[in-house]
């Protein structure tokens, strides 16, 4: 079965001014499909065209929490953009101390707004947590994100903090960082989770994985997250590609890729 990008930004110039190559790249390295994620309001008409456009992309809806000074995404706005039938989740949403700091609640209530649209929509959530992870299950637990389900993206947390969002029935997704040397922690965690709980992302045009870490990523080189999870569990990179598909079908209630 082939691989599936569970999170990029295909709408981002460095991608969207070449998106013939990279469908071609696709095609080429067996990337059957890519979720392009929204991170913002103003451009999700941008995310909304390429979902529209290509049978193999699909489009979430959110504000990510490094944005500040944006349109505020209220439940009611949320769930009026997630009716699209291109669109598969809420997110990227969440909580991130790294970038910001000082007065977050602004977050915080952001958050839950993508939390309770998520559960009203019935769609799943994208979630980011970056230096806010104890925060981030807190909310998610108030909120009860498990009545929605989704996605840890991009994990970089200890297995304590998979182990949490496991129990709600969260995937975990797994980027190019897996394959950096020094991502030991990252590592360990890849080989814990359930391989019924794993997905692959590029985070495109970001994180690109060894051997084209420092270069601008695309959706093809998912295949090196899927190659890197199969060494570490001792497995085939056909059975991590078939699994991680499957998960993402069933997460976002896909009947075909």
């Amino acid at each position: 079965m082939p691989f599936v990008d569970s999170h990029c930004h295909l709408n981002f110039p460095e991608l969207a001014e070449n998106m013939a190559d990279v469908l071609a790249q696709m095609q080429h390295n067996d990337v059957a499909g890519a979720l392009c994620v929204s991170v913002n309001l103003v451009e999700f008409p941008q995310v909304l065209a390429l979902a529209e456009q290509h049978p193999n992309i699909y489009a979430s809806v959110g504000v990510h929490p490094d944005y500040e000074d944006v349109e505020e995404p209220s439940v009611a706005r949320l769930v009026e953009l997630a009716r699209h039938p291109r669109v598969i989740a809420i997110g990227e949403t969440g909580l991130d101390y790294f970038r910001l700091k000082g007065d977050l609640e602004w977050q915080r209530t952001r958050f839950r707004n993508h939390i309770r649209a998520a559960r009203e929509c019935g769609k799943p959530l994208i979630i980011h947590t970056r230096e806010a992870a104890a925060d981030t299950l807190r909310i998610m637990a108030e909120e009860n994100a498990a009545g929605a389900g989704g996605v840890m993206h991009c994990f970089t947390e200890t297995w304590d903090v998979a182990e949490a969002a496991l129990e709600m029935g969260f995937y975990i997704s797994f980027s190019g960082i897996i394959t950096f040397k020094s991502a030991k922690q990252i590592k360990e965690v890849a080989q814990r989770v359930p391989l019924e709980r794993i997905l692959i992302e590029t985070d495109a045009p970001y994180l690109a994985p060894v051997p084209y870490r420092g270069k601008l990523n695309q959706p093809a080189y998912v295949k090196h997250i899927a190659e890197e999870i199969a060494l570490l569990r001792g497995i085939d990179v056909s059975e991590v590609g078939r699994r991680t598909t499957e998960n993402f079908m069933r997460l976002f209630g896909l009947r075909a890729i």
